[in-house]
């Protein structure tokens, strides 16, 4: 697997690049990224009106799309790497190459705007949280996870996490976490009323995973971990939140 190395800076998107083939890989470079897709798709009720727009920002190769197969959603991904946006659209979604800062797509469109572990990777996520406001519809919701900007963040998933073999070397720059009371207010000054909970993976699951790692075994779609609450917010947490009229 390749990563970083002393070529590209932290948090350089070329890295996406040079791990397309990672991203459907169960066990490979992103596979808490998949942990994650399942979590924040709970928070996703069935579409409440034909032809409902769920926007996916910082989409990826469309982790997301399996866990909302049946919802009853448009499914379009916006991201700014097109290897990744080329799985996506394999996978069912419609793509949008773009800059989740300056989303090309109309005010008020979205039903539902989704944005996992993107906020974390982008140089002004204020300008990406207003982005994710204005798609909104009146009564839309968002939902996303991130990074906070804690001391404890940064060393575990920065200095300890990527000395685990499959995190790729320099994916995060730890000066882009985002303070969740930080979040919660920018959220507020855009209408939408955001609430954050701390998740975690389950310790039981993240332990068999971590064996399978270790012993070179693969790990069942069935068998991968679980994520749930934690009871704080200082290292990864989720937000769910709703556009008022």
């Amino acid at each position: 697997m390749r990563d970083a190395g002393p070529s590209l800076p932290r948090n350089d998107p070329r890295q996406y690049d040079d791990l397309a083939g990672e991203w459907w890989r169960p066990d490979g470079a992103f596979a808490m990224l998949h942990w994650l897709a399942r979590a924040r798709a709970a928070l996703v009720p069935p579409a409440a009106r034909p032809g409902a727009l769920l926007v996916d920002l910082g989409c990826g190769a469309g982790l997301l799309a399996p866990h909302l197969a049946g919802k009853g959603y448009r499914h379009v991904g916006v991201d700014l790497t097109r290897s990744a946006l080329a799985q996506a659209v394999a996978h069912g979604m419609t793509a949008v190459n773009g800059d989740a800062t300056a989303v090309p797509l109309a005010d008020r469109c979205a039903d539902v705007v989704a944005a996992g572990e993107l906020l974390e990777h982008v140089p002004n996520w204020r300008a990406a949280v207003a982005e994710a406001c204005r798609l909104l519809r009146p009564g839309g919701l968002l939902v996303l996870d991130t990074l906070n900007d804690t001391a404890l963040c940064r060393l575990v998933a920065v200095h300890i996490a990527e000395r685990l073999p499959t995190v790729p070397r320099g994916i995060h720059d730890p000066r882009l976490f985002v303070d969740d009371r930080e979040l919660v207010a920018e959220c507020a000054r855009h209408g939408v009323d955001l609430r954050v909970r701390g998740i975690r993976p389950g310790v039981p699951g993240l332990l068999r995973w971590l064996v399978r790692q270790v012993r070179g075994g693969a790990t069942p779609v069935d068998r991968a971990p679980h994520i749930v609450p934690a009871r704080s917010t200082a290292l990864l947490y989720q937000g769910r939140g709703v556009r008022g009229g």
